[in-house]
């Protein structure tokens, strides 16, 4: 190749493409009438700088991270349309389990229990069958990382996913503007990561770090490809439509929303049976996915609340360490997601503001 045709290539990627996809990607999110106007008025605002100024700021808008999703997801097709020979793995004639043969690593019996109690935690394996998931522990391979170690790359292409058995790490992504990466949340043992870019087969989204020294299992792209992937796409994609209801995750990114599946349960009720009792510790916040409840106050003398699928219920113990302050009985057959108050913490830090002000709902029982 010319070194006239190289210089080109990477003007093209360097100076030109930057730019496109961040126009394209606000022409997405504004939807205006007039492109070229708009266009043409957004790339002024960009010779300005007034774009800059605004993400010179440590918070990022509303606006900006809705960019980034929108460049990440235009970034990951135009990836897949250059990595055909794993888009055909993945997806074509050739994905099928007859032909597949499985990496197999040995391992110890303690080492397999302690690999299935791990994955068994985690959504995307809770659907396998037997045969499946000894497939998928025969392939795990143990890895340690020491303190300071990049498990994984942000704009890097993903061959594993991991489960943390012990250590932790922390996550960072770089946003356009900003020169800081920004730590978005920090991994314990027992959750898992990596997996999006074998999911979606895309660049890393992240970039993660181990602060301790971390033991974890990896499990390499063509054992999920072919053994997880397709049941896992599919309950993400189920879990990812349930919690895009819920008026309390709103502002969460979908990246956030992406993390929070991995930590929630679901729970089935009939009518008149009881999910939570006035004075009891509670250690658990609970979405409603289908059905009705009531909330009872001293007993059931007084009605504090009906409760309507995507409303949330239990949060008042979290903000207030206190026992349960009234009892939640299913008026219907009911659907609920819950999930424990540390992961809550842990994942939704945010949105322990928007419940507090919406403990309002409550103020006047909980005055007397």
């Amino acid at each position: 190749m010319s070194e006239k045709k190289v210089s080109i290539q990477d003007y093209i990627k360097n100076k030109v493409k930057p730019v496109f996809d961040q126009l394209i990607a606000r022409i997405v999110i504004e939807k205006p009438e007039d492109v070229y106007s708009w266009s043409i008025g957004w790339l002024q605002k960009q010779q300005s700088g007034v774009q800059v100024q605004q993400h010179a700021h440590h918070d990022l808008s509303e606006e900006d991270e809705d960019e980034e999703e929108v460049v990440l997801e235009i970034k990951q097709q135009q990836k897949q349309q250059t990595r055909t020979a794993v888009s055909a793995e993945v997806y074509g004639d050739y994905n099928k389990k007859e032909d597949f043969k499985p990496r197999f690593i040995q391992k110890s019996e303690a080492q397999i229990e302690r690999i299935k109690k791990r994955i068994l935690n985690s959504f995307m394996f809770q659907a396998l069958d037997e045969k499946d998931l000894n497939i998928v522990l025969g392939a795990m391979d143990e890895k340690k990382f020491q303190v300071g170690d990049v498990v994984i790359k942000q704009g890097d292409d993903g061959n594993e996913l991991y489960v943390i058995d012990e250590g932790r790490l922390e996550c960072y992504k770089k946003f356009t503007g900003l020169e800081e990466e920004k730590l978005l949340k920090t991994y314990i043992p027992g959750e898992s990561f990596g997996e999006l870019a074998l999911l979606y087969n895309a660049p890393r989204a992240a970039t993660i770090k181990a602060i301790e020294e971390v033991t974890t299992f990896a499990l390499d792209r063509e054992t999920f490809n072919n053994i997880v992937k397709f049941s896992a796409i599919k309950k993400r994609e189920q879990m990812e439509e349930i919690l895009s209801k819920i008026e309390l995750l709103q502002s969460m990114d979908n990246y956030e929303r992406v993390q929070l599946c991995d930590v929630l349960k679901e729970e089935k009720h009939k009518a008149g049976e009881t999910i939570i009792t006035e004075g009891e510790i509670g250690d658990r916040i609970y979405l409603i996915i289908e059905g009705e409840l009531e909330a009872y106050w001293k007993g059931s003398s007084e009605k504090v609340y009906d409760y309507k699928p995507g409303d949330y219920f239990g949060e008042l113990a979290l903000l207030k360490n206190t026992p349960r302050q009234a009892t939640v009985t299913a008026k219907t057959d009911v659907v609920l997601l819950y999930c424990d108050f540390n992961s809550f913490r842990r994942l939704m830090g945010p949105l322990e503001e928007v419940l507090k002000r919406n403990v309002e709902r409550y103020e006047k029982y909980l005055q007397q």
